[in-house]
């Protein structure tokens, strides 16, 4: 069975892999149906092994994913899982639509109380939402009445808006983005800390950078075999991320039965890092840095487009020549994307760049990802 973590000074225990629901495999990759099936058994075996922590979202498959969990976990105990869903600040216009929100997903997910309920990505300006709503207030009277058990919020922004954010209200915990890959290139390792001083608890979102740091670069991926041949690259970031003691669970979105198994062997009977191999794994960082890949994690919090473009799609395409060097694949699946989605059609109107988590200079990296189609297209 996997290993679990106590949440603060209680007994009430957490899965140290979490379950997240952004990612399901879905039946056409171009829209957002789940492909239930698949999923159903990706969450059985979950359960089945230990995992005891869900985490789904308002807008995680385009409104499908608190459908699917509600549905997928109700043949299950209700005391027996931790489910977390986020509150959509960014929709809430006046006061009473926090609980109008709220209402609509304890509906979707089909329970009486989220275990753990975030405000949804927060940055400075979400914050002056919540502030201007009392929808801090609002949720707090609903974990008053048994509604919420914990609450807290995931966060996207600076190291300063974090150490505002933190400090503006009594938070539970708090999601952040951390890797190594992001534990200097994000601040990582300053967010963190700032919820450790806090005796926040953290929940750990992109453990894998969207899959990124399994595929990393030929390099880089040697540098892992060489140290061990039997554990895969995603298990390598999946033990980063869990050992760092004030972690409470580390979420990963699965998109494939082999994910699941891979990561539940990973946390099963766990062994945290020792220093020799965060050092590797700082070194493999700075070798997959250098490989000039773009840090997209395909969330998608750019999208839509108002030209069209597929960026975290382009984006995919981009950093897999960037690892592999394969012409061929490259023209492929660029080709693949349709005329209207390729990164030409970009007009700078950076929209999509206040939404970016990682702070990409997007119409940047779309003028190398047109650079490089010329190139490879002649």
């Amino acid at each position: 069975m996997i290993a679990k973590r106590n949440y603060k000074n209680t007994d009430e225990q957490i899965s140290l892999l979490g379950f997240g629901c952004m990612r399901l495999p879905k039946i056409d990759p171009e829209k957002s149906d789940i492909d239930k099936t698949k999923a159903q058994e990706m969450i059985d075996y979950a359960y089945a092994h230990g995992v005891n922590y869900y985490d789904t979202a308002y807008p995680y498959h385009e409104g499908k994913s608190e459908l699917f969990v509600g549905e997928a976990l109700k043949k299950y105990p209700r005391e027996s899982f931790h489910l977390a869903s986020k509150m959509p600040v960014w929709l809430v216009e006046k006061p009473e639509d926090t609980l109008k929100y709220f209402e609509e997903q304890l509906k979707k997910c089909q329970v009486e109380y989220f275990d753990f309920y975030l405000c949804h990505a927060l940055n400075l300006d979400r914050l002056e939402i919540i502030q201007k709503n009392h929808i801090f207030e609002t949720l707090q009277k609903e974990k008053e009445a048994g509604r919420i058990k914990h609450l807290g919020f995931s966060f996207h922004g600076s190291v300063e808006a974090l150490d505002k954010i933190a400090h503006a209200y009594p938070w539970d915990f708090a999601q952040i983005q951390l890797n190594y890959y992001d534990w200097d290139m994000q601040n990582a390792q300053q967010e963190y800390k700032i919820l450790e001083d806090l005796g926040m608890p953290v929940v750990i979102m992109e453990p894998v950078r969207g899959g990124a740091l399994n595929t990393l670069c030929p390099e880089a991926l040697e540098m892992l075999k060489k140290a061990d041949p039997k554990a895969s690259p995603a298990s390598w970031a999946i033990r980063f991320a869990a050992s760092l003691p004030g972690v409470l669970t580390v979420l990963s979105g699965m998109t494939a039965m082999e994910h699941v198994t891979d990561n539940v062997a990973t946390v099963d009977e766990f062994k945290p890092l020792t220093e020799e191999e965060r050092e590797l794994l700082f070194k493999v960082a700075d070798v997959y840095k250098k490989s000039k890949t773009v840090p997209c994690t395909g969330c998608r919090y750019c999208m839509d487009c108002p030209a069209g473009v597929d960026i975290p799609a382009v984006f995919k395409i981009y950093n897999q020549y960037c690892t592999t060097e394969n012409k061929a694949a490259f023209v492929a699946d660029y080709d693949a994307l349709g005329e209207s989605k390729q990164a030409h059609n970009c007009v700078a109107c950076r929209q999509c760049c206040s939404q970016c988590p990682q702070s990409i200079d997007i119409p940047a990296r779309m003028e190398d990802a047109v650079a490089l189609a010329k190139k490879l297209k002649g």
